[in-house]
């Protein structure tokens, strides 16, 4: 019998991926969007992202999000945001694996300051994506990955752990203590367990100060 909770999560998930596809859907790159074709791709591979909704096979996905040097970022993040969230939602597709990165990305893409409806259908499949990877006992593994995501991509680490924190369930308890288990010798050197873009110093003290309130009674459950 499927968990409640884990159907609950699969249907906010769901429902996320359906608003961020009907909000981007129509978005295209630039007319005059291009990139170096020696390190991203041709010219026809070019002409796809300035046609709505055409499907990017996973190799030029990854390379879309991964390029640092489109004239506007943000443009092009939205063309390929539906195809690249649908793959996200899926944990043997590529893109699940380079979940930091696609976090980094967005952050480049300054997704915060679009309109503000834009803006909060990002928002809401990024808890609604976090939502389901604390409960769902095939992501358990991966759940302090998926926080990366949620931090680099909106800056902040707070309302991700108070998530977490709310969350009275023996699955996001075993993520807790996987997490902790792998980014235990970074703390113990007063490091960051990954790279960021953001205040180091003030994520590792929010870390830091909410595995030290809510870590120890959890993980011995």
């Amino acid at each position: 019998m499927t968990d409640p909770a884990v159907r609950a999560a699969e249907l906010r998930l769901d429902a996320a991926l359906e608003r961020l596809t009907a909000a981007f859907r129509t978005a295209v790159a630039r007319p005059e969007e291009h990139n170096c074709a020696c390190h991203w791709g041709s010219a026809e591979e070019l002409a796809l992202l300035k046609v709505p909704g055409a499907e990017l096979d996973p190799d030029l996905l990854r390379r879309t999000w991964q390029a640092p040097d489109w004239d506007d970022h943000a443009a092009v993040l939205r063309r390929i945001l539906p195809q690249l969230a649908t793959a996200l939602a899926d944990p043997g597709s590529e893109s699940f694996r380079y979940r930091a990165e696609i976090g980094l990305s967005l952050h480049r893409g300054d997704w915060q300051g679009w309109p503000p409806q834009q803006a909060a259908t990002v928002r809401e499949f990024l808890h609604a994506f976090w939502a389901l990877g604390l409960v769902a006992p095939e992501r358990v593994s991966h759940a302090g990955t998926t926080l990366v995501l949620c931090v680099e991509a909106s800056g902040e680490l707070a309302p991700w752990l108070d998530a977490w924190a709310a969350l009275d369930h023996p699955v996001a308890d075993r993520a807790l203590a996987e997490a902790v288990e792998l980014w235990e010798d970074d703390l113990l050197a007063q490091e960051l367990p990954w790279y960021t873009w953001h205040d180091r110093d003030s994520l590792l003290a929010t870390l830091t100060a909410w595995l030290t309130r809510h870590a120890p009674a959890r993980v011995t459950r």
